[in-house]
């Protein structure tokens, strides 16, 4: 009973962390400052965006140190990077100090790459404690790293709303602080033991109790994670709401606890009836590979390779025909087309797929549209004459990505009710960002346009963030997800360089056009032709997505098939099972 209490404490301290480490999305609390204290360009300034989306290119360097170092060590290099990057531009930006512009950007690196460590030690906690259902742990505990931005926004008003820098400070401590309280648990770490079906069961009821508790902390960040009151006690006491709606899930490891001794003790008399929704993912990927989807899967491709032989045949056949256009795209769909989930792609065969590159562009014309857009927050809000809006802004984005990151797990929870691909998911996920583009350029001067796109596009990005990791999981094999994920978000540093390019090239060319200050925008035509553009690119992100579903739909639904079948067994199993105990 000690060791499942300990391991939902780990999942707690993994919250925490999540939830104050998502520094990267408070860059526009802060960002007009900095570009006023170094005097540079907003090019410039995009640099040092771009900086900090690099640190991802270098998450790598994480694993390789788990292979030397314990977790626990890994955790304080993160903390005290995040310590001297963040720390170093608080001292610039206070004028304590002087800094060239190109240690700046080392720094924002550093800061960056400090992210994807916490992110590394987050993940591992997670697999190795809930290897049974490591998709819900992930998606849980990834969610809290959206509402980083709306926590420090919070903090900020309650410390000292009027100063930006303080964004920075809280930037460098919180982390090693949170670092510091969740040693003890990490430290502690039980054994992973088999789980019983009814353990599995119970860890699902558990699930299900810290997503409503994050549903409820999101909605009180929304609420209130904005507050502009002059009133410093009134904003130290919505922070106070805001940290005790993260303590109180540490109520989750005392019900696991008292539940155990229920069951031991109580349980005997009767039992309870079976819950009506499926959330474990009871390393379903495995079994379909090994248990049912080889024999099904050379079956498929038997019959996709005589298919394809008689494909061959009727093309050949309707050479001359007018239907040819049509067949040579239908060949074009089935070139190279995935037979089963969960194989394995090392990373030579990955690049040369093409479901993986319409997953790449699908993400590079997606959330990393989504998260430039949060970088230039600052600036988009001062173009337009709406500065004070700026932390709702932010608040608003993060907000709305947690809520995102919550649903991207509602796969897992419907699946029983109503099955659909994840690669489904994924094309209705990325619906809402072209919407949001062409409304901020059709509305660009109205508040609440700003307000409703700012939303969506957070809800859009913060739903592919944390689908990814089981999409790329799923798509190309769970055993090389460390490796191809990270070729995936090569995506990130790449787009926050493209994208922020772009916008800040028309911005500063719009400075002196349209401003009343020097190196200062001002207007709708700032970010106009940036809208539309983000907004044509994120259409092609949705086409990409929707042709990665058609590619992918036959897979998953096979999958879906062979997982059915594996669970009727289970439960045929359980039920002989309960049945012998009862007699006996």
């Amino acid at each position: 009973m000690a060791g499942q209490s300990r391991k939902w404490m780990i999942l707690v301290a993994v919250i925490w962390i999540q939830a104050f480490t998502g520094t990267n999305f408070d860059f526009s609390a802060y960002s007009s400052e900095m570009k006023k204290v170094l005097g540079i360009s907003q090019l410039q300034l995009n640099y040092l965006a771009v900086a900090s989306d690099m640190g991802k290119v270098f998450g790598w360097s994480s694993g390789l140190a788990l292979m030397y170092f314990p977790l626990w060590t890994v955790l304080f290099m993160a903390a005290f990077m995040g310590l001297v990057g963040y720390g170093f531009q608080w001292l610039l930006i206070s004028n304590l100090i002087s800094l060239p512009y190109i240690l700046v950007v080392f720094l924002c690196l550093l800061a960056g790459c400090s992210i994807c460590w916490f992110n590394t030690v987050c993940f591992v906690l997670c697999i190795k404690n809930f290897p049974a259902n490591r998709a819900l742990a992930l998606s849980l505990t990834v969610s809290y790293n959206g509402v980083s931005a709306a926590l420090y926004a919070l903090a900020g008003g309650a410390l000292n709303a009027s100063s930006s820098s303080l964004y920075l400070l809280l930037n460098s401590l919180v982390p090693l602080i949170v670092s510091i309280a969740a040693l003890v648990p990490i430290l502690r770490q039980p054994s992973v033991d088999p789980l019983s079906p009814e353990a599995v069961r119970s860890d699902s009821i558990m699930f299900l109790l810290l997503n409503v508790l994050a549903v409820l902390t999101g909605v009180y960040l929304l609420l209130f994670g904005s507050n502009t009151s002059d009133t410093s006690t009134t904003a130290r006491l919505l922070l106070g709401g805001a940290i005790f709606l993260l303590i109180f899930p540490l109520c989750v490891p005392g019900a696991v606890y008292a539940r155990s001794w229920f069951h031991h003790t109580v349980h005997s008399s009767f039992h309870l009836s079976r819950s009506g929704f499926i959330l474990v993912d009871d390393d379903d990927l495995e079994l379909h590979k090994q248990l049912l989807s080889r024999e099904g899967s050379l079956n498929n491709l038997n019959g996709s390779l005589n298919g394809s032989v008689h494909d061959d045949e009727a093309f050949e056949y309707k050479m001359s025909s007018e239907e040819d256009n049509t067949r040579c795209c239908e060949k074009m769909m089935e070139k190279d087309k995935l037979v089963m989930l969960g194989e394995e792609h090392p990373a030579q065969e990955l690049v040369g797929r093409l479901d993986f590159w319409l997953y790449y562009i699908a993400y590079f014309c997606g959330g990393t549209i989504g998260l430039v857009y949060s970088n230039n927050l600052g600036q988009i809000a001062q173009s337009l004459g709406h500065s004070s809006t700026t932390t709702l802004l932010l608040t608003l984005y993060s907000s709305f990505s947690f809520f995102g990151r919550l649903l991207s797990a509602a796969p897992d929870y419907v699946r029983a009710k109503f099955y659909f691909a994840r690669t489904g998911w994924l094309t209705i996920a990325l619906l809402p960002t072209p919407v949001a583009f062409f409304l901020l350029a059709a509305f660009g001067n109205s508040t609440e346009a700003l307000r409703v796109g700012t939303s969506l596009i957070g809800l859009s990005s913060g739903f592919i963030f944390a689908a990814a990791v089981s999409v790329t999981s799923e798509l190309f094999g769970p055993n090389s997800v460390g490796v191809n994920h990270n070729i995936l978000i090569t995506n990130i540093p790449i787009g926050s360089l493209f994208y922020g390019v772009l916008a800040a090239i028309k911005y500063d060319g719009n400075a002196g056009m349209f401003s009343s200050d020097s190196g200062v925008c001002m207007g709708r035509e700032c970010y106009f032709l940036t809208f539309v553009l983000w907004g044509c690119l994120s259409l092609v992100g949705l086409v990409s997505s929707l042709l990665l579903f058609l590619r992918t739909k036959h897979a998953y639904d096979a999958f879906e098939r062979n997982r059915g079948l594996v669970q009727v067994e289970a439960e045929k199993d359980l039920s002989s099972r309960c049945v012998i105990e009862r007699l006996a």
